[in-house]
């Protein structure tokens, strides 16, 4: 379960989004975060092996190559 509070200017684009369409707000706001959950999570990842990098915990790229499966 998950309680969302939104400023009345989203709550109300939402409300009239939902009535609109005939879809119900917790659609929407699941479908915006299913939207947005993998850049988010990529974003954090990405800052993540950055700070390694900076604190010289850098990645060959040999291995990160072979890690995605990227070897030649």
């Amino acid at each position: 379960m998950l309680a969302v509070r939104l400023d009345e200017d989203i709550e109300g684009r939402l409300e009239r989004l939902a009535a609109k369409t005939g879809r119900t707000k917790t659609f929407y706001a699941r479908a915006a975060i299913e939207a947005h959950l993998d850049d988010l999570e990529d974003f954090y990842l990405a800052e993540e092996r950055l700070r390694d990098f900076r604190e010289g915990d850098a990645i060959p790229l040999a291995a990160l190559k072979a890690e995605l499966g990227l070897e030649d």
